[in-house]
């Protein structure tokens, strides 16, 4: 009988993965799917994942780290334009303050955009700018007993409980 040695085509396949592909300034896990990997990085969920995946020709769920040299440029590219190939409600930042265009942030660029915007914001003294500053809730919910950050409210149980021991 012979030992089952595994054939170099095998080995060759499991050796044939990145696992890390860099897009943008994130890396993303080259062990999971396209779909799935391109949720990580900031500013890109699910339904854009997906759209992306269909314009670059993309299986979504293929392994990302085993696709070829010029289907991850592909994607690159896709995740780049995606504000130019999408309608504008399907982007994270319609009519910038600014310049007035619609663009698609993610990753830093994201949360330097919305830190910038908040920034703007209380710097004007919005009523949005102003409950930013004040750490209060900024999209109209209610406040009378939810988001509550000083201390307790009515009665404090335990410290009666120790007033009581005490004497």
């Amino acid at each position: 009988m012979s030992t089952e040695e595994p054939e170099p085509e095998e080995e060759e396949a499991e050796d044939d993965i990145r696992y890390f592909v860099r897009i943008g300034q994130t890396d993303l896990d080259g062990t999971k799917s396209v779909e799935r990997s391109l949720t990580d990085m900031n500013g890109i969920g699910n339904r854009t994942a997906r759209i992306i995946c269909d314009k670059a020709g993309v299986d979504r769920k293929a392994t990302f780290g085993r696709l070829e040299e010029d289907l991850i440029e592909a994607v690159t590219e896709k995740v780049e334009q995606y504000a130019d190939e999408v309608p504008e409600w399907l982007t994270n930042h319609q009519n910038g303050y600014y310049d007035g265009e619609t663009t698609h942030k993610v990753g830093n660029d994201l949360e330097m955009m919305r830190r910038q915007d908040i920034n703007r914001m209380q710097m004007i003294n919005s009523y949005k700018g102003v409950r930013h500053k004040r750490g209060q809730k900024v999209r109209g919910q209610r406040t009378k007993s939810t988001g509550r950050t000083e201390g307790t409210i009515g009665v404090n149980v335990e410290a009666i409980k120790e007033e009581a021991e005490d004497e």
